[in-house]
């Protein structure tokens, strides 16, 4: 089932401030008004600007809230990103989600771009996993955008994934041809795509008509430009396993359509950004 009305936001401000910010609400006279600005410590590229609106908007509607960038910018260090103007007390209870938000999306988004500026010239798109963050999926799959790559499929129901699990339950390769028939007769416009963990099973996927994409699993670049050559009716390849920064640019020359990197939702380091705040005279 999709997750049409999960919240992200609410349920983080939830889990975060439950029934009362102990600490605030003690501390900060009611009627103080502040002034917050998010700066970025270091070089990154933006993403997660409109999840951080959200979440001083949630706290607080009455907020005024400045964007200073868009998502897909890149900024350097001491750029300010948000400015919010409001009640001290609802800019403290906002701070540490808006930052999570903030600070997890612009690391994916950073290290999206740093894979695509690696891969250069070569045509081959980056595209993310399914290896996110539950809950939290629409918005990582944004960054990966907003750093310039691309989504791959969204969950279990929008495009077909043939994995290994999967033809070790169908009991191997023998009725693969016939199902793959089946399931274009039923689902004409449905993407197809197959995980190939060796040569062999390129050779006799490329021979499956319906078939619109071949994952190689964990193949090495030479094994990857082998692969590449069986191409025929159009089929596409994607590149799939340990990807580095460092090798990515050599399967990208393998003349792969795709390489798709999990690294980036779920091993993306978080951006160092800081919520100043100034008190308001009033």
């Amino acid at each position: 089932m999709k997750p049409d009305h999960y919240d992200p936001i609410a349920a983080a401000l939830k889990e975060d401030i439950g029934d009362g910010d102990l600490t605030t609400d003690f501390f900060v006279p009611e009627t103080l008004r502040a002034t917050g600005r998010l700066i970025a410590r270091e070089k990154a590229v933006v993403a997660g600007t409109g999840a951080a609106r959200e979440v001083f908007r949630q706290v607080d509607p009455s907020m005024d809230i400045q964007i200073s960038c868009r998502d897909g910018d890149e900024v350097a260090a001491g750029a300010l990103m948000i400015e919010v103007r409001g009640m001290a007390r609802s800019i403290l209870k906002a701070e540490r989600v808006a930052l999570n938000f903030l600070q997890r999306l612009c690391g994916i988004a950073t290290l999206t771009r740093q894979f695509v500026d690696a891969v250069g010239n070569d045509s081959a798109k980056i595209l993310d996993t399914r290896k996110t963050t539950p809950g939290l999926r629409a918005l990582e799959k944004a960054a990966v955008v907003a750093g310039g790559g691309v989504n791959h499929r969204f969950g279990l129901y929008d495009m077909v994934l043939v994995k290994d699990n999967h033809l070790a339950a169908l009991g191997g390769l023998s009725s693969f041809a016939d199902r793959i028939r089946q399931l274009r007769q039923e689902r004409p416009n449905i993407r197809i795509e197959v995980e190939a963990d060796d040569l062999e099973q390129v050779r006799a996927f490329v021979e499956v008509n319906g078939i619109d994409v071949i994952l190689l699993d964990n193949m090495t670049p030479a094994q990857i430009r082998e692969a590449v050559a069986l191409r025929r009716n159009n089929i596409k390849f994607e590149a799939s396993g340990g990807i580095t920064l460092k090798n990515v640019k050599r399967v990208a020359a393998t003349g792969v359509d795709y390489i798709s990197i999990g690294a980036l939702t779920n091993a993306a380091r978080a951006i160092d950004i800081a919520l100043e705040m100034t008190h308001v005279p009033g």
